[in-house]
């Protein structure tokens, strides 16, 4: 399930942080991210999805 959800915050960072976390404080920051640019948004997502 890692992998869909890395390959998820690849193509969509805010929908792999969403399937790992809901709805929450590190969604809202993922989009921010996300939003001021797309690298730092994947690379977010990315840390969220492997520290888990």
């Amino acid at each position: 399930m890692d992998i869909l959800r890395i390959v998820c915050a690849i193509f969509l960072p805010p929908l792999g942080v969403f399937l790992q976390v809901g709805i929450g404080p590190q969604f809202w920051v993922n989009i921010l991210l996300t939003l001021l640019g797309y690298i730092p948004g994947i690379v977010h997502a990315v840390w969220i999805i492997a520290r888990r």
